[in-house]
């Protein structure tokens, strides 16, 4: 897991080609007047969803991991946590699902403060727990989740 604020962006974009690809995009797209839904890059390779909720109290938030894609967590307005543990911790309360790419899983963490234009990088090995209400003050949060597939 990679936490940082999108102005040191330079500082992670030698780790893929594609991760600084979609760094760059983060940085020069104005998130604020798009609207919810999916906007492609390079295709199936990068996309971007681009969300709108309420965060949530910490009893509702929901442990996930991912194989096929790497997630980029950009907040664009509001703030919001996100829990991160290695998967070996957990314990896996629903299996994988391909073609969703997603599997849910049980345990505990860590978490981190993701302020609006920061972000979090979770590889597959990597898993988070998105939405969660800093100090239990839900609130709205613009998110773009930056979806690269492993190669």
């Amino acid at each position: 897991m990679i936490f940082d604020t999108i102005k040191n962006k330079a500082l992670y974009s030698g780790v893929s080609k594609d991760i600084g690809i979609a760094l760059d995009y983060l940085a020069k797209t104005d998130f604020i007047s798009m609207t919810v839904g999916r906007y492609e890059i390079d295709d199936n390779n990068i996309f971007v969803l681009v969300q709108e909720y309420d965060t949530v109290p910490i009893e509702q938030g929901k442990w996930e991991r991912h194989e096929k894609y790497i997630d980029i967590q950009f907040v664009a307005s509001g703030v919001e946590q996100i829990g991160f543990n290695h998967i070996s911790n957990m314990k896996v309360k629903t299996e994988y699902n391909f073609e969703k790419d997603v599997a849910f899983l049980e345990g505990n963490g860590d978490y981190v403060t993701i302020p609006k234009n920061s972000f979090a990088i979770f590889f597959p090995e990597d898993a988070h727990e998105p939405k969660i209400a800093p100090e239990n003050k839900i609130g709205p949060v613009k998110k773009v989740v930056v979806k690269i597939k492993v190669r």
